[in-house]
């Protein structure tokens, strides 16, 4: 595919600024993001997963299959995404960095929609809140005129006995809830809800931006009972991965290298816990149908760009490793769903590269809005025209590993390769080969043959990607 200019995309971008309609006819935006939601829905292949609603949207849509965090961390991945910088602008790079105080002024995506006379809502977790406690010091207070308050849920309500019987220790795969009830007992169910809610009773003589932030699935692994029920145990298969996959991969990016998500797990607690995270993936699903089925209901559908994606991936054993904060596709990847009404691509997949920095100047390419200066990202209108485009050469991701977050990794991925480097190099690099080896099983970094291309890809990571060293 090629590669279109940077000069052609700015020619674009200005024409889409030129040309825009007036602010009360600019089309509304819907932003929906599910947190720690590796790529399991079933528009993307995921053999078990049912994901009804998200899958639709996918078919009315653009489906990225390469789309990135810039971190695969909650708050550095939002901080990024949400003010169109990346980490090295940002220097948030741990959960309790704070946007506001490295980057005074920044002008926040829903900020600058509020800006441009969009009604702005905030339902659940759009920039970093603290889980399941609430902490909401990181949101931004600018940028909504409706925010609803992320509340504690626990206690839990009551959990029925599980039919999977399977010990679960501190160490050993991870716990899960089956809650008999209704979904709104729980935060996302109470989101999606609002969520309606302030769509039924908004100024219909203003565009709308709405975010809405579903929890699941986030950890602990709580849903509606309902939803385990789709999963019989005895259909989770585990892949089949070498069993001597560390011996390849740099000591900074193993398992136990971050001790609080270091764990270890028999087949069987692994396959409980794909389980519980496929049911909360489920519970999500649903509640985003709520929200995308009042679109319909109240006749905006047709005039609302739709944009759903998760802040980053996320482990379930692969590699050894649980969570996040991996520079492994797992980790990095996102699912990515763009609707931008009358655009050609709609109802296709696109293998372009896609990173989360980019749905900033998308949206504001798409509504006539015009951004702040220096953008890091790229608008994406090109690839929604014609999904066969190519827009980036790399998508680029960053990570903090160690007991004290100390190795600092980055990560570019192209087309076909992935090259990783931990700490400039000095403590390990890792090449694969996507084309042989999607799951990035057999570290080529030693191999002679693709010497060059290892290469170009360290000097890519080393022009695009400079090392921040914030504490």
């Amino acid at each position: 595919m090629p590669v279109i200019p940077l000069r052609f995309l700015c020619l674009l971008a200005a024409a889409a600024t030129v040309f825009a309609a007036p602010a009360a006819k600019r089309p509304n935006v819907l932003l929906i993001i599910s947190d720690d939601l590796a790529v399991m829905l079933g528009a993307f292949g995921h053999p078990l997963a049912k994901t009804p609603n998200l899958d639709a949207l996918a078919r009315r849509g653009v489906r990225f299959d390469r789309a990135y965090c810039q971190f695969p961390h909650c708050n550095p991945s939002r901080s990024s995404m949400l003010s169109g910088f990346r980490p090295a602008t940002t220097r948030v790079t741990l959960n309790e960095h704070n946007l506001y105080d490295n980057l005074p002024g920044v002008v926040t995506l829903p900020h600058l929609f509020r800006q441009n006379g969009y009604a702005t809502a905030r339902c659940g977790k759009i920039f970093h809140l603290g889980v399941p406690a609430g902490d909401e010091s990181r949101d931004d207070p600018q940028a909504w005129d409706f925010g609803t308050p992320f509340k504690d849920e626990r206690p839990y309500p009551p959990e029925r006995e599980s039919a999977v019987k399977v010990k679960v220790g501190n160490k050993q795969g991870l716990p899960w809830k089956e809650i008999p009830g209704p979904d709104d007992q729980l935060v996302d169910g109470n989101f999606a809800k609002v969520a309606v809610e302030w769509l039924e009773r908004r100024d219909p003589a203003k565009p709308f931006f709405l975010a809405v932030g579903f929890h699941r699935p986030h950890l602990p692994f709580v849903a509606p009972a309902k939803y385990y029920d789709l999963y019989p145990f005895d259909a989770i298969k585990l892949p089949v991965e070498p069993a001597d996959d560390e011996a390849d991969i740099p000591l900074p990016a193993r398992n136990g290298s971050v001790a609080q998500y270091a764990m270890t797990a028999t087949p069987d607690q692994r396959r409980a816990a794909i389980r519980a995270y496929l049911a909360t993936v489920s519970f999500m699903d649903a509640q985003a149908g709520r929200v995308l089925d009042a679109l319909t209901r109240l006749g905006v559908a047709d005039d609302t760009i739709i944009v759903f994606t998760g802040d980053h991936g996320w482990h379930l054993g692969e590699h050894g490793l649980w969570h996040k904060r991996s520079l492994f596709e797992e980790s990095a990847r996102v699912p990515l769903i763009i609707h931008a009404p009358g655009m050609r691509g709609n109802g296709r997949a696109s293998a372009s590269l896609a990173e989360l920095l980019d749905v900033y100047p998308t949206l504001c390419d798409l509504t006539g809005v015009t951004g702040p200066k220096g953008l890091q990202g790229r608008s994406l209108r090109p690839v929604l025209a014609d999904p066969g485009v190519a827009i980036h050469d790399g998508a680029f991701t960053e990570a903090r590993r160690g007991p004290d977050a100390q190795n600092w990794g980055r990560s570019v991925r192209t087309a076909r390769w992935r090259c990783t480097e931990w700490d400039e190099g000095r403590n390990g690099v890792e090449l694969y080969d996507h084309d042989a080896d999607p799951g990035e099983f057999t570290n080529l970094v030693n191999d002679p043959k693709h010497a060059g291309e290892l290469k170009r890809l360290r000097a890519l990571l080393a022009e695009r990607v400079p090392m921040n060293r914030t504490k």
